[in-house]
């Protein structure tokens, strides 16, 4: 693949792949207890109770971790990677611990500005599992700069 630096150089069905990562119980818990304490993402047996039928990571446990393996992916070379928001944010099965996660982006369309040296580029993200199944998705609204 073509080293990307700026937004000039991603192309429409550009794609990029994260390393993996795998979440631990402990992780599940950890997450959960600080910012999403609840029964499901703390709890085994409490957890069967649940529409989970067993212990799930947070939602939001799993967008964290897609954001960070999206950053490790740098698929705007030396830019960080800021939004002006994000579109079809969805999670499709639960994270279960010990699951191995990996993200795959796909560019989905590229607007330049017209009057900033910027422009905004979508590129749908998503998380599969290590059976590959689906497990989250979500389109960031990108800001990624233009060669001056």
């Amino acid at each position: 693949m073509a080293q990307v630096a700026w937004f000039d150089d991603l192309t429409v069905g550009m794609r990029f792949k994260s390393p993996e990562v795998e979440v631990t119980e402990a992780d599940i818990k950890r997450f959960a207890a600080e910012f999403d304490p609840q029964p499901m993402h703390l709890d085994h047996e409490a957890a069967k109770a649940t529409l989970f039928n067993g212990l799930a990571a947070s939602g939001w446990h799993t967008a964290a971790i897609a954001m960070n393996l999206a950053i490790q992916t740098r698929p705007f070379g030396p830019h960080p990677l800021i939004g002006a928001g994000v579109d079809g944010l969805r999670w499709t099965i639960p994270v279960r611990p010990n699951d191995r996660l990996h993200l795959v982006g796909e560019v989905m369309s590229l607007t330049p500005s017209k009057s900033k040296p910027q422009g905004i580029a979508l590129v749908k993200w998503t998380m599969f599992n290590q059976n590959g199944e689906e497990v989250y998705t979500f389109t960031p609204i990108a800001i990624v700069p233009r060669r001056a």
